[in-house]
């Protein structure tokens, strides 16, 4: 399957090129434009419970776009709702384990589950990561700019930032040492350890948020009036 990844890193765009007998599955919302001879089916793939559980617990949608060309070639755009860099991935029947929301699109024998992440991940974001395992090409989406870190014995990660990361590293989650941490509870770090790669975002949405908050459209005294 031929592909480019348009506009990189900040708004990128993914376009597929796809041939007869090839299929793309994609998220909900995600695809951008595409040739008249590219057919779509909408289903929940796998059924309503893991439909449910990537919606629920891993911040995808229950129902996912499958995208085929009838006739010949087609071609089809997909971008993520984030502004961010998007990441290829081949699978060769290993896993790979994705943050809420970072996976964009991949062929039909790669297969997603929601997993459980801790209850020490309660309030935060992270509760739920999604196993991500099979054979073809996986496309994942960041939050700005995304590093690929090996690791070789111990690696530090604000929860926020980590995108992917590979199961044969352990990981846990813990409180971060600062004085705001202390008073407020609210950095939560992902500490990995053994070797493996991570991928890391430049951005992280919470602190986004948090930057926005104070510049709310609030209602005042008078408006009751």
């Amino acid at each position: 399957m031929d592909y480019t990844i348009q506009s990189r890193p900040s708004y990128s765009l993914l376009e597929v090129d796809l041939t007869p007998g090839e299929t793309m599955v994609a998220e909900s919302g995600a695809m951008t434009w595409m040739t008249d001879n590219v057919r779509m089916k909408t289903s929940t793939r796998g059924g309503a419970l893991r439909g449910l559980g990537r919606s629920m617990l891993g911040g995808e949608s229950f129902f996912q776009n499958t995208y085929s060309a009838e006739g010949g070639s087609g071609t089809l755009g997909m971008a993520p709702g984030q502004p961010g860099d998007i990441v290829p991935i081949e699978m060769n029947g290993d896993e790979l384990l994705l943050e809420r929301g970072a996976y964009l699109a991949s062929e039909e024998n790669v297969k997603l589950d929601s997993n459980f992440q801790g209850l020490s991940g309660l309030f935060n974001e992270g509760l739920f990561v999604l196993r991500v395992s099979g054979e073809g090409l996986l496309f994942f989406n960041a939050y700005g700019d995304i590093h690929e870190v090996e690791v070789d014995g111990s690696y530090i990660v604000d929860n926020g930032h980590a995108v992917a990361w590979e199961p044969t590293l352990d990981y846990q989650i813990t409180r971060g040492r600062s004085i705001r941490s202390f008073l407020f509870s609210d950095q939560l770090l992902l500490e990995f350890h053994g070797h493996g790669k991570v991928w890391v975002q430049s951005r992280n949405p919470q602190t986004l948020a948090n930057w926005v908050y104070p510049f709310r459209p609030q209602k005042s005294k008078n408006d009751n009036d």
